[in-house]
């Protein structure tokens, strides 16, 4: 899906830079991991494994595995997105520096766990043009797969780079995190079409209101 749209509640999307935020992602505007089905397509989207990758073994306890990256990925990141100084515990729980490290930490110490795993291994495949393309090496595993999404998120918090470039969508009740690489950084929303149009919108509505 191209950068900056977004689908049906029901659809994956993948508009915010980093594998590891797509999943973060998926919670809004409702619950898109609703089933092994949903994780199945949201894999094959995601870039994890190359096009047409089987995935028919996938079972229940990776929908556990995803959801629980899911949550520890969002322990995270929302600790270094513009609600709090990159870098900082939430500012809600500072008055609290023990029981806020906690969360974090473990957060920490399980994300950095599942990294740890080798990541999907995949093989150069020629075509019958002679190109050659990317092809799984085996089915991939849960923990490899968990391992890649895992390995980006570490990637996004150790570069300085990518953390200064997160930011939080503007729209209203809008959870989404992305990474703005927009020229400028001047990106506002985790999609135009989307939070913007409703911005827009709203805008409009506002000076009609006040033009009466």
């Amino acid at each position: 899906m191209a950068l900056g749209t977004a689908g049906a509640p029901s659809e994956p999307r993948f508009d915010t830079g980093r594998v590891c935020l797509d999943l973060l992602a998926t919670t809004h505007p409702a619950e898109r991991l609703g089933s092994v089905a949903a994780l199945r397509t949201w894999i094959a989207h995601s870039g994890l494994v190359p096009p047409g990758t089987p995935l028919a073994h996938a079972d229940p306890s990776w929908l556990t595995g995803f959801r629980e990256l899911r949550c520890r990925t969002a322990q995270l990141v929302r600790a270094h997105a513009p609600s709090a100084a990159p870098g900082t515990r939430p500012r809600e729980e500072a008055a609290r520096p023990y029981e806020a490290a906690r969360p974090y930490d473990l957060a920490l110490v399980r994300v950095n766990d599942l990294a740890r795993a080798a990541p999907p291994a995949v093989r150069a495949v020629r075509g019958r043009d002679g190109t050659l393309t990317r092809a799984p090496a085996g089915p991939p595993t849960r923990t490899a797969l968990l391992a890649a999404v895992a390995r980006d998120l570490v990637d996004l918090l150790t570069d300085p780079a990518a953390r200064a470039a997160l930011r939080q969508c503007e729209g209203d009740d809008c959870p989404v995190v992305y990474v703005d690489t927009s020229r400028g950084r001047r990106r506002r929303w985790c999609s135009s079409e989307v939070c913007g149009n409703r911005e827009r919108v709203a805008r409009h509505r506002r000076r009609a209101a006040a033009a009466r």
